[in-house]
């Protein structure tokens, strides 16, 4: 086995198959960010996502999902287009967060990264492992940090300098070893733009984010009535949020994805002709086949759309 060899050819397989990115990590206890969860958790940072509390242990321990686990093989990939941007300037309209305009990343990514597992076992031959696209308890922000996609901003989001945050994440969790990246440097500097422009406060530090006052939590996760105090700060936004990565620098300079089922769908930018509020549950799932939007459910995402009717004054 020739770890070198086997990292070179997986890495240009990776990029055949499309990510843009691909690193690769030791696996090992990740203790530093166990403490930082355990703390976030502690403080009730993520609201009423319990599930987040199960299964500390896998994780930061790899080896908990993988037995014998050596390393973490990252990938990502953008999802910033022009469409979008063209939109969100000439459309004043309740908004959907621009990663979930497309096809659901998850499915696309898990058929890539079975590729490249097939590719990595051919490859190298007896080989054990995993593959993950938010399919289970991975930190994949912190894997993807030590893996060299990026560093970890303010806003708590993985970025870097070619495509900033606006990238999705995947991971294979292998037992054997290769050679492995060193993490980015942080290149946020002394900026705080993300932290000035949460309209919830939510970020309550840098790489701290309160997720119980998040927008994409309130609009996403929250299936309950909406607290009086967060309506108006929503703005426009009815299923997620993206002002955090709106005003970043980095994002206003990084580079377009090439995923053509990420770029945003006709239908979910210009849907039937009328109000958000009044697509039926047979139209929402029509419109939001394949789409990281049917989390919210008909009821929840038609809450998000009147009340963000209501903030932009949409009769």
């Amino acid at each position: 086995m020739d770890p070198l060899k086997n990292t070179i050819h997986i890495r240009a397989k990776a990029l055949e198959l499309g990510f843009d990115r691909c690193g690769f990590a030791q696996a090992r206890m990740l203790d530093e960010d166990a403490r930082r969860l355990e703390e976030w958790l502690k403080n009730g940072s993520h609201g009423n996502m319990g599930w987040m509390e199960n299964h500390f242990d896998k994780r930061v321990d790899p080896t908990k999902l993988v037995s014998g686990a050596k390393s973490i093989v990252s990938v990502i990939a953008g999802y910033r287009f022009a469409e979008n941007e063209e939109y969100d300037k000439n459309h004043p309209v309740p908004k959907i967060s621009k990663y979930a305009r497309g096809r659901d990343y998850h499915k696309l990514f898990k058929n890539r990264l079975k590729h490249l597992f097939r590719f990595t076992q051919d490859l190298i031959g007896d080989v054990n492992g995993r593959i993950f696209v938010d399919s289970a308890p991975v930190l994949d922000r912190a894997w993807g940090r030590l893996a060299g996609n990026g560093w970890i901003g303010k806003n708590s989001m993985l970025m870097n300098k070619t495509h900033g945050s606006w990238f999705f994440i995947g991971e294979m969790i292998l037992d054997v070893p290769f050679v492995f990246d060193a993490p980015e440097t942080d290149h946020c500097g002394t900026c705080t733009r993300c932290i000035d422009a949460c309209p919830t406060d939510a970020i309550v530090e840098p790489q701290k984010v309160d997720g119980s006052k998040c927008i994409s939590y309130l609009t996403i996760e929250m299936k309950e009535t909406m607290p009086e105090e967060f309506k108006e700060q929503l703005g426009e936004w009815m299923f997620g949020c993206d002002i955090c990565q709106d005003v970043c620098p980095w994002n206003q300079k990084s580079e377009y994805g090439s995923y053509e089922d990420l770029k945003p769908r006709d239908q979910v930018l210009y849907p039937p002709d009328r109000k958000w509020s009044e697509i039926t549950e047979e139209e929402f799932d029509d419109i939001f086949e394949g789409s990281a939007v049917r989390r919210a459910t008909h009821k929840w995402f038609v809450r998000n759309a009147k009340i963000a009717e209501q903030n932009l004054d949409i009769e």
